[in-house]
């Protein structure tokens, strides 16, 4: 007998962590593997479907400019249910914490379709920080029956909320068996030809920084911004930040930082790019979740641009560091490790708690063993 698996995904984090278990599932004997995008960002969704050759079932593509969170949820609903009603697979699998996988997850439930969870059981336990991520993964993860915990912190998360241990399997974060893919292949032209231009082979170093958080809108993206700008003085590095879409963020960053010396903001960048530019930094500044995870596989130290993460694991390990959003604190904490060559390779040299690039295969394995 088999096996119909509906893959839900949206944006482009989702996408990179679920392409290698729809890659597995493809190839499992006994399972049908379909996939559904909701493309809830549209462009950078699309990158990463063809770096890994997956061609939708289902495109529901729903982006639309300067969309609310209500009118998504909306369109979610709308869009998805049909589909659900039609195929009604035994699993729709959902991955981490987005508007698509909240209302994917009520939808499946409304319909009685189990509900497999990738990157689930992380929380900050702060409603607002990060938003409105801390709330979807909360919805996804009262419906779900087969929670994919990325690590055993994350599994004592659900257990203290009565997630039975019997639907909990610790698997890894998937978005390492993606990284392990894509890093074993060579750098692409424009990754080659900025390192040249920015003298990174002739030894500049790089900052490379990523900023899109809801939360980080307005003033803290201001004190970011201020921030950089004190260490492209500096004049012995480079700072390089491919900007998100929102207008939030370009406005600001163009403006504070566009003609600042030693800053290039680029265009959103496709994956591989953005992957050989970590495999070149000397330290990375994020607010986003996925890098968190991604940094430690190069032995790069992050500085998390966040008062809070759901990814404490990093933290305590050693690999990140939260620095928030306040101008001396970055400055101050950036400089360390530019300058002290101790602190740097105490970051670089951690061991990454997120995963051996062997989740995907442990996923598709829980989902066939789970009783009918």
């Amino acid at each position: 007998m088999t096996m119909r698996v509906l893959s839900v995904f949206g944006t482009r984090p989702e996408a990179v962590k679920m392409a290698p278990v729809v890659r597995e599932l493809s190839r499992t004997p006994g399972v049908e593997s379909l996939v559904c995008v909701t493309a809830q960002h549209r462009q950078m969704l699309d990158q990463v479907l063809n770096l890994f050759g997956i061609i939708p079932d289902v495109d529901l593509n729903l982006m639309r400019d300067n969309q609310s969170l209500a009118e998504l949820s909306a369109a979610i609903c709308t869009g998805l249910d049909p589909i659900l009603a039609d195929l009604h697979p035994e699993w729709v699998l959902v991955q981490g914490d987005t508007t698509t996988v909240a209302m994917t997850a009520l939808l499946a439930y409304y319909r009685r379709i189990r509900v497999g969870h990738v990157e689930a059981g992380l929380r900050t336990f702060d409603k607002w920080q990060p938003f409105p991520e801390e709330i979807n993964r909360r919805v996804a993860g009262v419906t779900t029956d087969l929670h994919f915990a990325p690590t055993s912190q994350a599994r004592d998360n659900l257990l203290r909320e009565g997630v039975p241990d019997s639907a909990i399997v610790v698997t890894g974060n998937p978005v390492i068996d993606a990284l392990q893919v894509v890093a074993a292949q060579n750098p692409p032209d424009e990754v080659r030809d900025l390192a040249i231009r920015l003298g990174l082979e002739t030894g500049k170093r790089l900052i490379l920084v990523t900023a899109h958080r809801r939360e980080n809108f307005g003033r803290p993206l201001e004190d970011i911004c201020a921030a950089l700008a004190d260490l492209a003085g500096r004049g012995d590095i480079e700072i390089v930040w491919p900007v998100h879409l929102n207008p939030n963020v370009q406005e600001t960053a163009k403006r504070v930082l566009g003609d600042v010396t030693h800053v290039t903001l680029l265009p959103p960048l496709d994956y591989m790019p953005l992957v050989h530019l970590m495999k070149q930094a000397a330290i990375i500044l994020t607010d986003s979740g996925g890098i968190q995870e991604e940094a430690p596989a190069f032995g790069v130290p992050a500085l998390v641009l966040r008062d809070v993460t759901e990814r404490p694991e990093g933290i305590q390990a050693g690999t990140l560091k939260l620095v928030g959003t306040d101008r001396q604190v970055i400055v101050r904490e950036a400089t360390r490790l530019l300058d002290d060559p101790a602190a740097h390779r105490a970051m670089a040299q951690a061991a990454n708690p997120f995963g051996d690039g062997h989740a995907a295969e442990k996923i598709v394995s829980a989902l066939l063993a789970y009783p009918a």
